[in-house]
């Protein structure tokens, strides 16, 4: 976890912006002694929504299988999967 102050992040941005591409992981900004922001590099923030979203879909699927919705073996998804995209 990266912890820096808003007084690093007033007075040295650039360093800031450097590390959030560097380390590709969120830095929180404290004020006062306390948590108040978290930034990160556009690059993690879209990797991390394209996470969230998989990890949505993934949930879906489970829940959906859970409650007795047909399975699909691989191959039978690959044909479906093709009909899809050949009608395209």
């Amino acid at each position: 976890m990266i912890i820096k102050s808003s007084t690093a992040l007033r007075n040295d941005y650039g360093m800031i912006s450097d590390l959030a591409h560097e380390e590709a992981e969120p830095i929180y900004i404290t004020k006062n002694g306390e948590g108040d922001l978290v930034v990160m590099s556009i690059e993690a923030f879209e990797q991390r929504e394209e996470t969230l979203k998989l990890r949505a879909k993934l949930e879906a699927a489970e829940q959906a299988r859970l409650s007795g919705a047909p399975a699909y073996t691989l191959e039978e998804s690959r044909k479906r999967l093709e009909a899809i995209y050949q009608r395209g």
